[in-house]
């Protein structure tokens, strides 16, 4: 593993690691168990399959050697296109058996949109005698016509209901190397039954004008003379990076941690470790993207329904790049494969999918002291985790950032093409113009991080707390006094929470049965983005359908199948399930083991320089040790020799 084209699979004995991803060998199995007990069908296709995690306690129990190995299970999600029966299905692969089964009847949301249903659409539109008309209306040619199937939503229209629909807007490809995205076919949209395979509705609003100017940025015509007086940049390590590989475990410095990969939530930080005086004390038990909302905000006819979940309605992990050493990754990398099941369950390797590095992070801590006349100074470092996956027109890079102090940090990277439209006219209020007659709706990116955490142990309690002002009087006579205030949040009722910019909120996770050296409870906090929640109206059903996004922080008690902030079944879901259903118990969340739930993202009202391709736009957050050390832990970092010392200057250090 330390060779920078070396490559492992996501994948370990289960034996030594009970949370590793299924291997491709288990995938075989999933697939022949299921098919033996009479649930694959020529039509059957796998719209989801993956790891049924067992519950936390059975698997600590494992590891530490009181308890039995929990079984390994699998989560299998099954739909029959020819007559829509959906199952969702539990594989025991200990067993090699189907130990549950229950069939989906939509009412609570139907199963992701498959990759097949991409596919479909165009030739049911070309067979549409009234999709035609409105084409031919718009002097558009079928045969330059490209389709972008979009997830329905639920907006109350009856003759939905019970029905897999998909939403279609439509663009024009002049040739096969022009981008669509410059030529929306605007005011025109589609309403397509997947499973009778027939036009449900065709919307056709008002006619625009269709953008002609194109958006190929890989054309050099386009791009203009290359920049020049760039010089490389190289960055090497010879003796090769100072974390090493076990599997799907890592350790670097002072953390260990495992890493595993999803096909909806792409990839999982396991079991998060940092080693204190020769002592693991855990961090973060699980850490994932578990849902991803884009809430449009252009209420025209064809465009009102324009909101993705990329994670619950598309399952963003299976759209996983392969990363290329020298674009994607620089430096001495090492990356993992992917295992994953195709939609007829078959087991798929995606090459490189998550890479993982070391990189140089600036000044660790520094200080020249004119009394004692030290000068020591030591240099940061990061471990970076990473995967890219592309939904249609975004691509999105998700980074996870450990620290030599024992911070982490989460990033989410926004690059590819903004979603288009036909620009409405000066003024229009939902969108800007971001090229002749091209516009670009406004929108926002709502990731919700599920931070599964285990300060020193799972009794865990989560306290607000706020930057206070303290009113000039006793006291405080001169009147420059300020404090802050904690506030406990005690039980689920409380537990949803907005950020607070004007008092700097922040979170902390306290464990109150241990103790630093000063008496006081170990702990880490979380340092939220100021960046809006849902700006859509609360009696929207996006608000419904994405409650997690009306707030930045959702506490909650840990169980074991309350993954995912919006619920099991995202596409088509009414609303209601997934975090407000959760909380409805109002448990305890004092010294218990609770779960985080944190929404962040920015608001996008793009720009010029947004198109025809995005520059990367950054969003992140922040955990960071508060009382969990009883010193600055980096200390015992070793100074840096400097490669700038003459010949012979063997002691030459940067202290």
């Amino acid at each position: 593993m330390t060779a920078i084209e070396d490559s492992t699979t996501l994948v370990d004995t289960v034996k030594r690691d009970i949370l590793a991803s299924l291997t491709g060998g288990e995938i075989n199995q999933i697939r022949k168990i299921l098919s033996e007990a009479g649930l694959v069908r020529p039509d059957t296709r796998f719209g989801y399959v993956g790891l049924k995690e067992p519950e936390k306690v059975k698997v600590l129990a494992a590891e530490a050697g009181t308890g039995p190995l929990p079984a390994r299970l699998a989560r299998v999600l099954l739909l029959n296109t020819g007559d829509g029966v959906a199952t969702d299905a539990v594989v025991s692969l200990d067993e090699q058996a189907v130990i549950s089964r229950e069939t989906i009847d939509g009412t609570a949301g139907q199963l992701p949109i498959l990759e097949e249903e991409y596919e479909i659409v165009g030739p049911i539109l070309l067979q549409n005698d009234e999709w035609l008309a409105a084409l031919d209306a718009r002097g558009v040619d079928p045969a330059k016509t490209v389709y972008v199937s979009l997830s329905a939503g639920v907006f109350g229209h009856e003759d939905e209901v019970g029905k897999r629909i998909i939403r279609v807007v439509s663009f024009v490809q002049n040739h096969p190397e022009d981008h669509p995205w410059a030529h929306p076919i605007d005011g025109l949209c589609a309403y397509v039954d997947t499973i009778e395979r027939t036009v449900h509705r065709i919307v056709d609003d008002r006619t625009f004008s269709i953008p002609e100017e194109p958006g190929n940025f890989q054309d050099p015509q386009q791009q203009g003379p290359p920049l020049t007086g760039l010089k490389p940049i190289r960055i090497t390590q010879p003796d090769g990076p100072s974390f090493t590989v076990d599997g799907s475990r890592v350790e670097w410095a002072n953390w260990k941690f495992g890493i595993s990969y999803d096909a909806r939530e792409g990839l999982i930080i396991r079991q998060l470790s940092y080693a204190d005086e020769g002592v693991d004390r855990p961090v973060m038990y699980r850490g994932s993207i578990a849902e991803m909302v884009v809430p449009y905000g252009d209420p025209s006819a064809t465009r009102y329904w324009q909101n993705y979940f990329d994670t619950g309605e598309y399952l963003f992990g299976r759209s996983v790049n392969s990363l290329e050493l020298g674009c994607d990754c620089v430096g001495e990398i090492t990356y993992f494969d992917a295992v994953l099941s195709d939609e007829l369950g078959v087991p798929k390797v995606i090459k490189n999918a998550v890479c993982m590095h070391e990189e140089d992070y600036g000044t660790l801590w520094k200080h020249t002291d004119g009394y004692t006349g030290v000068s020591e100074v030591r240099r940061n470092r990061r471990l970076v985790i990473s995967f890219f996956t592309t939904i249609g027109n975004y691509d999105y890079g998700f980074y996870w950032y450990l620290y030599l102090d024992g911070t982490i940090e989460c990033e989410a990277k926004l690059t590819g093409v903004v979603f288009t439209s036909a620009y409405q006219g000066e003024g229009y209020p939902f969108a800007s113009e971001i090229a002749p007659g091209l516009g670009a709706p406004y929108h926002q990116h709502l990731f919700s991080a599920r931070l599964d955490m285990t300060i020193d142990g799972t009794d865990n309690t989560v306290l607000e707390v706020d930057a206070q002002r303290v009113p000039m009087g006793a006291g405080n006579p001169w009147g420059n006094g300020f404090t802050s205030k904690s506030t406990v949040i005690s039980t689920e009722s409380d537990g949803a929470r907005d950020a607070n910019a004007a008092v700097g909120r922040s979170w902390h996770i306290v464990n109150r049965g241990k103790k630093n050296r000063l008496g006081r409870p170990v702990g880490y906090v979380l340092y939220p983005e100021q960046n809006p929640t849902l700006l859509a109206d609360p009696a929207s059903s996006i608000a419904s359908r994405a409650a997690f996004t009306t707030k930045q922080l959702w506490v909650t008690q840990y169980a074991a199948d309350e993954q995912y902030p919006a619920g099991d079944l995202v596409n088509q879901n009414p609303g209601g399930d997934g975090l407000p259903k959760y909380m409805a118990a109002n448990r305890s969340l004092e010294d218990q083991d609770v779960v985080l739930w944190h929404t962040f993202g920015p608001t996008h009202f793009p720009r010029l320089e947004d198109w025809p391709v995005m520059p990367v736009d950054y969003s992140k957050f922040t955990l960071k040790p508060y009382g969990f050390f009883d010193r600055n832990p980096t200390l015992n970092v070793p100074a840096s020799a400097s490669e700038h010392c003459g010949a012979g200057e063997d002691s030459c250090h940067c202290g």
